[in-house]
């Protein structure tokens, strides 16, 4: 049978996140550039916006999965891969991390997540320097983990002590501005009776007061401005003593704007978000009793789940890697501005932020993570160094049943004894976590049949070939970017070139 496209595929092209890129992105590169005095964005961060354009385009390259029964075949086009904040792979990202953390990494024991963040003048400073940031976070998890274990021991562990934690690093909150904070999901409890031939017994730590959250904020307030003064962040009397930048790059100002919910490089440099309000239905949320402030830190430990609610686990699992927007919330509105709508209003009524189409590739630019920097680490008994990992986490039982998966386990312990590196376990296919988070299976053909992959086509000629013979348009470039509005308007011929 003749090739034939009967698939209604992702189309990003019709989002309003998409259209924003794709009409104002060339032209806000231009404006970044424009001013000789000021460096431009770095190249990751141009890479990060400009792959979402090609990202889920058929233009860019895509595979044929074929029917078995039928033989129809559907064109399923390839993504972009980044983390800064395509909605789509963050959203793979997502489903995938929080699937092989519950099947492979948490054990069946409490867990509470524990949510701590800065105040807002350490949030820059945290934002691009990754050792600041794990030094921080090292504090923060130990001070948390440490509690945990007096807590099991003061109701009657004894020996040895090990518990665990994953802590996820998320640069963003609810209005898109750039704010490092951490979600640690720790055992709720402590492992003991580690040893050979021997299966550790879990202790579960009472539920921590209020006083319990007040204290510990406060010591893990001292530790880290012990640690900042000595980084030479903080002066002696607690002041920021680190200026946010030297020369000013975009780089520089898009983050430091970003945090303070500012302009940098729009219209209107310096000033606030617009934002949108009306009357909140009824009081607005209490803030949990588990949660305490010191000095602008906070600290939260309200959400805690029973060792059988995987499912649960699995829902906290994908809110702590959730992507940093969600584009059903962002609309257009007649004067071109962009409308974010909250997911809950703030506490005085706030339900969204209207932006300029470049504050709001300001604020993307400023969510962009830097390449080889870790957003999930694992501590304590659950990190991959461990000793006694393989004791606890559940990777065995979900491997397979039997004496497969038996000689699974066995050949992972042979390789950690003798010090032989194992093949990097490929994570779950994209049709296994459409079927585990939505119930649909989507190699399932209409006809019953089963459909598999042909093949991936990345050659341009012969894309350009297919997608005519489907008669497929499908957007191969950017827009023409608009000229700096520093530019006189009779100098616009001469800025494009004509």
């Amino acid at each position: 049978m003749g090739l034939v496209h009967d698939h209604t595929r992702r189309e990003p092209e019709s989002s309003v996140l998409y259209r924003v890129l794709a009409e104002h992105l060339e032209g806000f590169l231009i404006r970044v550039d424009a001013d000789p005095g000021r460096a431009g964005l770095p190249r990751f961060v141009v890479r990060e916006l400009r792959a979402y354009l090609q990202c889920g385009q058929l233009s860019r390259g895509f595979c044929r999965v074929r029917c078995t029964a039928c033989g129809k075949e559907i064109l399923v086009a390839f993504s972009c891969k980044r983390r800064g904040f395509c909605p789509s792979c963050c959203g793979r990202r997502m489903s995938d991390l929080a699937a092989h953390l519950v099947d492979r990494v948490l054990p069946e024991v409490p867990i509470r997540q524990w949510v701590l963040s800065v105040p807002f003048a350490l949030r820059y400073p945290l934002a691009y320097d990754a050792a600041l940031c794990h030094a921080v976070k090292g504090v923060i998890i130990r001070a948390v983990m440490g509690w945990t274990k007096r807590r099991a021991a003061s109701d009657g562990a004894v020996g040895d002590l090990s518990t665990g934690a994953v802590v996820a690093t998320q640069r963003f909150d609810s209005a898109l501005r750039l704010g490092p904070h951490w979600h640690a999901l720790v055992l709720d409890g402590a492992f003991t009776g580690f040893g050979p031939g021997r299966v550790p017994r879990f202790v579960e730590a009472a539920v921590p007061s209020p006083e319990d959250i007040t204290r510990l904020v406060r010591t893990i307030y001292h530790r880290l401005r012990a640690l900042l003064t000595r980084r030479g962040v903080l002066s002696d009397d607690g002041q920021l003593s680190l200026p946010l930048f030297d020369e000013p790059s975009a780089l520089d100002q898009c983050p430091a704007a970003a945090v303070q919910g500012r302009s940098a490089l729009g219209p209107h440099p310096g000033a606030h978000a617009a934002r949108t309000r009306k009357c909140p239905d009824g009081s607005p949320r209490a803030p949990s009793a588990l949660s305490a402030r010191c000095e602008g830190f906070s600290l939260e430990a309200g959400v805690s789940l029973e060792a059988s609610d995987r499912v649960g686990l699995e829902r906290l699992c994908r809110y702590l890697t959730r992507p940093p927007l969600a584009t059903e919330r962002l609309s257009l509105q007649e004067d071109d501005r962009v409308r974010y709508r909250f997911r809950r209003p703030w506490r005085d009524g706030t339900t969204g932020i209207v932006l300029h189409p470049h504050e709001l590739i300001e604020r993307l630019a400023a969510l962009v993570p830097r390449p080889r920097t870790h957003l999930l680490t694992y501590h304590g008994v659950l990190a991959p160094a461990a000793g006694w990992r393989s004791a606890v986490v559940p990777a065995c039982e979900q491997d397979g049943e039997g004496e497969e998966s038996a000689a699974r386990c066995v050949s992972r312990a042979a390789a950690r004894a003798s010090g032989v590196k194992r093949a990097r376990r490929p994570r779950t296919l994209w049709a296994e976590l459409l079927l585990r988070v939505y119930g649909h299976d989507v190699l399932q053909c209409p006809c019953g049949g089963r459909r598999s992959v042909l093949t991936f086509l990345s050659d341009p000629a012969v894309i350009v070939k297919i997608l005519a013979h489907l008669g497929l348009d499908q957007p191969g470039g950017h827009a023409r970017a608009r000229p700096p509005p520093e530019l006189e308007v009779g100098a616009e011929e001469e800025f494009w070139g004509v």
